[in-house]
């Protein structure tokens, strides 16, 4: 099963938890990247190494979480290669997956629920890029 990475900051602590135990249980390899606590820290501090991960394929998508998620999607798009997506609904993801082919999906903790966020996630991991006509737009992005 593929590996995915998971960061967050102290205001995504408690979803990225959640998020993780319904990766697990849907089979996926996590691997955790930290904040593992619901202490104040730099975003950034977990970012990067969550981008770092995707770039040299030790995990195959990113899911990153902070309070509004704009931290994280900004932190994560600095790395050549990732292509972060702020995502707040499924609808959203599946869009960031099959126009953008993002590979990293950052979530607002302060704005989705923590019910929802799994359902996001889902949506962002199961959808397929479509390419066509969205693969000249991405490579129109410069990596």
């Amino acid at each position: 099963m593929e590996k995915i990475g998971l960061a967050a900051d102290h205001a995504g602590f408690a979803y990225k938890e959640r998020v993780k135990e319904h990766l697990i249980e849907q089979g996926y390899t996590v691997v955790d990247l930290g904040t593992y606590n619901d202490q104040s820290m730099d975003y950034p501090d977990v970012a990067h190494p969550l981008a770092m991960a995707v770039e040299q394929g030790d995990v195959t998508m990113g899911i990153a979480l902070c309070g509004s998620g704009n931290g994280m999607a900004m932190a994560l798009n600095k790395h050549r290669g990732i292509r972060a997506a702020l995502c707040w609904t499924p609808q959203i993801a599946v869009l960031a997956r099959q126009h953008n082919n993002a590979n990293a999906c950052a979530l607002p903790a302060r704005f989705v629920s923590i019910q929802t966020a799994p359902d996001i996630v889902d949506a962002f991991l199961r959808t397929a890029f479509e390419g066509g006509r969205h693969q000249q737009r991405v490579e129109k992005i410069p990596c």
